[in-house]
């Protein structure tokens, strides 16, 4: 890295964030994931081409060859300083979106270039994540009971008012029964385990950890956003097959490690936006007016530990004139 980040990215960022979600909301609830992940990332794409930044896709849409959407290993940014590894989901939450449900999000984050763990084509990790009260009292070796119970603890309240929150998967049905015996709480969630994991590190969520498995680029981008919020994270790659394990070995990537949220982003200046696309417990969803759209968004810096939470009012007529996508 030849030059840290001395401004706050986050705040151009958002403009990124901003006009994926408004790109991606104009297809809620007509069923096409595609043209969802489509519209986000060619708003995406064009605003990130004029960010001062020289940036490389860690943790994007896959391999070039398999997905011409923001790729892993893609140079956004205008080329000048600073170098950045970044994180880019155009829509998490693109089934969400579709289907005209709650809790999707526009998200990109940076970090110094060089600082963010490449999970490569292993796409789901086993996951833990908890906000500021609970960090550094939970372990992903543990029993899902030890770690409610550390929770309980931690924020001084019975297992049986702490909120655990998981993706609805069967392959998390033996957290949600180990949560269930214990006697927590559960929030599932269809998609989007990015607002869950922000969701145990924002006071007034009504969520206190978050467990499960899911994807790996999210872990990532999580991690990014748990440096600013003093969360934690922690995680192991999870390889569905014995492909993926034969690629992890190939690869150099220990399948045993625990992942913690240094490992997932090795900086202390880490910078995070998202933007609502649908209404959520996190954010609001894009709103259309009769002349203009209104979004939500949080922004986050690692390094001064600021959260901003953004309303803007869009002009949509002047957007237009400056954009080469459909608004």
């Amino acid at each position: 890295m030849t030059e840290t980040p001395d401004r706050n990215l986050a705040l151009e960022l958002v403009r990124v964030t901003e006009v994926a979600a408004i790109a991606a909301a104009r297809h809620q609830g007509r069923g096409d994931k595609e043209a969802v992940d489509q519209a986000a990332v060619d708003a995406m794409r064009q605003v990130l081409s004029t960010i001062d930044m020289d940036g490389v896709v860690v943790i994007g849409e896959g391999e070039k060859d398999e997905a011409p959407m923001l790729y892993n290993g893609e140079q956004v940014g205008n080329g000048s300083l600073p170098r950045v590894d970044v994180a880019v989901d155009p829509v998490d939450g693109t089934r969400l979106t579709a289907r005209g449900m709650p809790g999707a999000l526009a998200v990109i984050a940076l970090a110094p270039q060089g600082t963010m763990y490449a999970p490569g084509s292993l796409v789901y990790m086993d996951k833990i994540a908890v906000g500021p009260v609970a960090a550094g009292k939970v372990d992903i070796d543990a029993p899902v009971a030890h770690n409610l119970d550390q929770v309980a603890k931690a924020y001084d309240k019975p297992i049986s008012d702490v909120t655990a929150i998981i993706l609805d998967r069967p392959r998390n049905e033996p957290f949600v029964r180990a949560i269930r015996e214990a006697g927590a709480r559960i929030t599932l969630i269809g998609d989007g385990d990015i607002q869950g994991s922000i969701a145990t590190a924002k006071e007034d969520s009504g969520v206190d950890i978050l467990f499960g498995i899911g994807g790996s680029p999210e872990a990532v981008t999580s991690a990014c956003a748990m440096a600013a919020l003093g969360g934690e994270i922690q995680a192991r790659l999870w390889p569905r097959d014995d492909s993926e394990r034969r690629y992890a070995a190939e690869e150099g990537l220990d399948l045993e490690q625990v992942l913690t949220t240094r490992n997932l982003v090795d900086s202390d200046n880490t910078f995070f936006a998202a933007t609502g696309v649908t209404p959520g417990e996190l954010l609001d969803g894009v709103r259309f007016g009769s002349h203009s759209v209104r979004t939500n968004s949080l922004v986050l810096r690692s390094k001064t530990g600021t959260v901003r939470y953004m309303d803007a009012i869009h002009r949509v007529e002047q957007l237009r004139d400056l954009s080469a996508f459909e608004l």
